[in-house]
């Protein structure tokens, strides 16, 4: 398995900032909308959202969550 090298969490110094993508309003590929830490009794997390940037948002579980059909 290949290791990548991603950026140390600066808050815990434990965890790695990992980048997740998402697709748009049109499912046009977002690549790098959020960076998460990895360490999940920190909970760091930088997100982008209509060109803002949102810092330490709450995190959900998403085990409610249902998908969208398309």
């Amino acid at each position: 398995m290949e290791q990548s090298n991603f950026p140390k969490c600066q808050k815990c110094n434990t965890g790695d900032l990992v980048p997740l993508s998402d697709f748009g309003s049109q499912g046009a590929n977002i690549h790098y909308k959020a960076w998460v830490c990895t360490n999940p009794a920190c909970g760091y997390n930088l997100k982008i959202r209509n060109g803002d940037v949102y810092i330490d948002e709450p995190i959900m579980s998403g085990v409610s969550h249902s998908s969208r059909p398309r």
